[in-house]
């Protein structure tokens, strides 16, 4: 084989190497940057988040139902709104609660997902803080409340689209976090007598 040719087949096998190398980093980079998308444009129904809600509310009322879903039978929770909906006015900030429970025999983490329907609202859905940003860890039989705060943007009163919209429903389904790690029950319990609880973001 010519000096020409082994250079060229070289030169083809580094391009092709590399090309592998960029399909296995965007296949990681995929989930979080379809994330990331949904998060921005409400794509799927996902939520907005935001660091404060408007300084005065709106006129306009919207009425928020909760629902609460557990995927498959891996993770051994109960998971319900403490209340099935609140009524409030485009602008207002409201506090609501989740309460999980696991009645399974070990510690388990869960993380959940969240989207909004109709999935046009969720431009216009914002959360200020949020049980579902965190993976969280409940031991055998221990309930927990999760809050999550947030307010519908008042800006959507002036879309057209949005004007038979008078119903958002925020839903949670919580799944076994697959590759989270427990803690021990006994040092989940000593480190909590130990410490002051720190707060849900």
């Amino acid at each position: 084989m010519s000096a020409g040719r082994a250079r060229s087949n070289a030169r083809v096998g580094i391009a092709l190497a590399c090309l592998a190398g960029g399909m296995v980093g965007l296949s990681f980079a995929a989930v979080p940057l379809y994330r990331w998308f949904c998060q921005v444009t409400g794509f799927g129904g996902t939520t907005m988040r935001a660091e404060r809600a408007p300084d005065a509310p709106g006129e306009r009322f919207i009425t928020v139902r909760f629902n609460a879903d557990v995927a498959g039978n891996d993770l051994p929770w109960r998971f319900q709104p403490l209340e099935r909906q609140v009524t409030l006015r485009v602008g207002e900030e409201r506090l609501a609660f989740y309460r999980a429970t696991n009645v399974g025999q070990a510690p388990v983490v869960g993380t959940a997902t969240y989207n909004v329907t109709p999935h046009k609202a969720a431009p216009y859905f914002h959360k200020l803080a949020c049980f579902c940003f965190t993976e969280q860890e409940l031991v055998s039989g221990e309930s927990m409340d999760m809050p999550v705060s947030f307010f519908v943007d008042p800006a959507i009163a002036q879309d057209p689209k949005m004007r038979g919209v008078d119903t958002i429903t925020l839903s949670y389904t919580f799944f076994r976090a697959l590759d989270a790690q427990p803690r021990a029950e006994g040092a989940r319990r000593s480190a909590d007598a130990g410490s002051v609880p720190a707060p849900v973001n």
